[in-house]
């Protein structure tokens, strides 16, 4: 997609609907228990029913995305393995033989694995092929991609969110598969936060000190060999991001446009969707936290986002697994919302705001 096209389709994405909303919320005060105690949990289904404009609220399909890339930056020896094992995980995930897999179980969310550019294209049907190259360049020596591989990147995103908006799909979770992904991610959270790269990077999936000083350094130098524009989000994502975060970031902008929910993971996915505010501000509306990573940056980036994670649990695996643990919390606030008698049902006066 062109630029200027990419442009416009940002800015016709439409806000939330406070009707809706308010709608929600008197449902909620009639059913029989303290306003608002189920805290969290009300205002999520209350944001869900101003993003699809309606009070009936459903949840009944769900999907898990997760977004596969390879960086180039891995060449800098900022992980613990090789590149080898973004397509592994991969394929293990068509296997249901990974750790979001057997949650996704219990959760009666269904997997999609989604090869944004890996460094060698599966053959496996099951993984869907949104290759935008085979792999990301070494940000340490110039940009890790293209602004048009960037668009392309998020425009895949969002008709992924179309497409399965189209299949009857009501909400869907983030995850990312990518080695080197936690280094692009405290790369872009840096510049976006405007804050230190010592503050907001750290061990990914179990660095040794030595790596993690690697890790830094490999940072610090992207960052002033790119010189990225903090004010121009594409920019950002262009010369330090990765082809999972671009379909992230589509996802997020997706849910806006199609009107679906999408959950926040961990410290990745919350990066894409501040990518994703920050180029469609009324994409927020389609942003719903689950965890805050035990990453540095996890909560900087959550409280950039004006959102509160519902689960604190000092969670880092990725994949996707801390969104999909949101679901099980999600059904239980629809089980009462939905199901639950109200004051008038059972004959008591209903409670009434007191302040405070």
């Amino acid at each position: 997609m062109e630029l200027n096209k990419f442009s416009e389709l940002l800015r016709s994405v439409a806000p939330a609907s406070d009707a809706a909303a308010l709608s929600a919320k008197r449902r909620w005060d009639l059913i029989a228990k303290p306003i608002g105690s189920l805290g969290l949990l009300e205002d999520s289904i209350i944001r869900i029913a101003a993003l699809t404009g309606s009070d009936d609220v459903q949840l009944k399909k769900r999907a898990v995305f997760v977004f596969c890339a390879d960086n180039g930056v891995v060449a800098e020896g900022v992980t613990q393995t090789g590149p080898e094992v973004t397509a592994i995980v991969a394929e293990n995930l068509t296997r249901g033989d990974t750790s979001v897999c057997r949650m996704a179980a219990v959760a009666h969310a269904e997997i999609v694995p989604i090869d944004m550019g890996m460094l060698t294209a599966s053959q496996n049907s099951k993984i869907l092929d949104r290759r935008v190259a085979c792999g990301t360049k070494n940000m340490v020596f110039g940009p890790a991609m293209t602004k048009e591989e960037a668009v392309a990147g998020i425009c895949s995103g969002i008709e992924l969110v179309r497409e399965f908006k189209e299949k009857g799909y009501g909400i869907i979770a983030t995850g990312e598969m990518g080695i080197g992904n936690t280094t692009t991610s405290s790369a872009v959270a840096s510049v976006l936060l405007g804050r230190p790269v010592t503050s907001v990077t750290g061990r990914g999936a179990g660095l040794s000190d030595e790596g993690l000083v690697r890790k830094i350094d490999a940072i610090e130098r992207a960052i002033k060999a790119n010189r990225p524009d903090p004010s121009d989000p594409l920019d950002v994502l262009s010369k330090l991001g990765g082809f999972d975060i671009a379909g992230m970031v589509g996802a997020f902008i997706g849910g806006a446009i199609c009107r679906v929910p999408i959950i926040i993971d961990g410290f990745i996915s919350a990066v894409s969707a501040l990518i994703a505010k920050r180029l469609c501000p009324n994409a927020a509306c389609a942003l719903f936290p689950s965890h805050v990573s035990a990453e540095p940056a996890g909560m900087m980036v959550l409280e950039e986002l004006g959102l509160v994670p519902l689960i604190t649990a000092g969670m880092r695996l990725g994949e996707g697994t801390g969104a999909v643990a949101l679901l099980p919390l999600l059904d239980m606030g629809l089980a009462v919302y939905n199901g639950m008698a109200t004051f008038d049902d059972i004959g008591i006066e209903a409670y009434t705001p007191q302040g405070g």
